[in-house]
């Protein structure tokens, strides 16, 4: 009787979680099999495999993939290299230094909507926006970049909205060093570097698999930056496996095809977060 109630009572929550999430995995799947198209929908002919052959086989296939990777490293890199050194220096008391942890972690609580539309239009538009000014006062000729370059827009999007995230991890991780130990090191004779690799990097090993791990995860997903700037384009430039379901569900109007691709992405995140597990799992033993 000890051991039923507890299970009796958590028995309603357990099952309203499983159905949240087991339901919407069928009708997925279910779909991912059918022909199903919204132009009609009141046919749906089985046809087994042939929606993951046809999403696999799009010519944007293999390089929203490339691009989704190139999207997630990228931004990896540049939040865990900024967002350490960001937090060294805001670590260090001086004046307005709380004021400072406040401006820096403001842009994480951006919605990547309104992330986007100040990307695009303050400061990369080619004609007004702060980035062309910077160039015409060096006399240079300003950059499209979402045109030019639009897959390294959107990962300096990306990147400035979950630096904060970065930032903040580590700073207070940086909390936590024992200052006896560091100063024991100066006065050893170890130079700021070599107090550095040797006694902050290792500290923060553990805060870098999480920030890597949750962003990992997290990036995946990326849609807003996407969807406001380029559109997945110039052609397939900046499409990355997300955009390509959401061509395939809203633009076709083929649910079964992007059925089959949301499986895809699914199959692809528990990859890489069984992979990243295992990474984070060995760190922190």
């Amino acid at each position: 009787m000890n051991r039923l109630l507890p299970r009796a009572l958590m028995a309603p929550a357990v099952i309203a979680l499983v159905l949240w999430m087991i339901v919407p995995l069928l009708m997925t799947l279910y779909f991912s099999l059918v022909n199903y198209n919204l132009l009609q929908p009141g046919e749906r002919p089985f046809i087994g495999l042939e929606n993951f052959e046809y999403f696999v086989t799009d010519p944007d296939f293999w390089p929203s993939v490339s691009n989704t990777l190139m999207l997630i490293g990228s931004v990896i890199v540049i939040t865990v290299v900024f967002g350490v050194l960001l937090a060294l220096l805001v670590n260090e008391p001086f004046p307005g230094r709380g004021v400072v942890r406040v401006l820096l972690i403001s842009p994480f609580f951006v919605m990547p909507a309104v992330n986007a539309l100040l990307w695009k239009h303050m400061m990369m538009n080619p004609i007004y926006g702060v980035l062309a000014n910077l160039w015409q006062f060096f006399g240079l000729t300003p950059v499209d970049w979402l045109t030019d370059v639009p897959l390294f827009s959107v990962i300096v999007m990306v990147a400035w909205q979950w630096l904060p995230f970065a930032c903040l991890i580590f700073i207070t991780s940086l909390q936590s060093l024992d200052r006896e130990q560091m100063e024991a090191a100066r006065m050893d004779g170890a130079n700021a570097v070599q107090r550095f690799f040797y006694l902050t990097l290792p500290h923060l090993a553990r805060p870098m698999a999480v920030v890597i791990m949750i962003e990992m995860i997290f990036l995946l997903s990326v849609f807003a930056e996407i969807a406001i700037t380029t559109n997945g384009g110039p052609g397939n430039e900046s499409t990355n496996l997300t955009y390509l379901i959401f061509k395939q569900s809203l633009m076709n109007f083929d649910v079964g095809v992007a059925s089959a691709g949301a499986l895809l992405a699914v199959v692809l995140a528990n990859i890489v977060a069984v992979f990243l597990i295992r990474i984070i799992g060995k760190n922190l033993d």
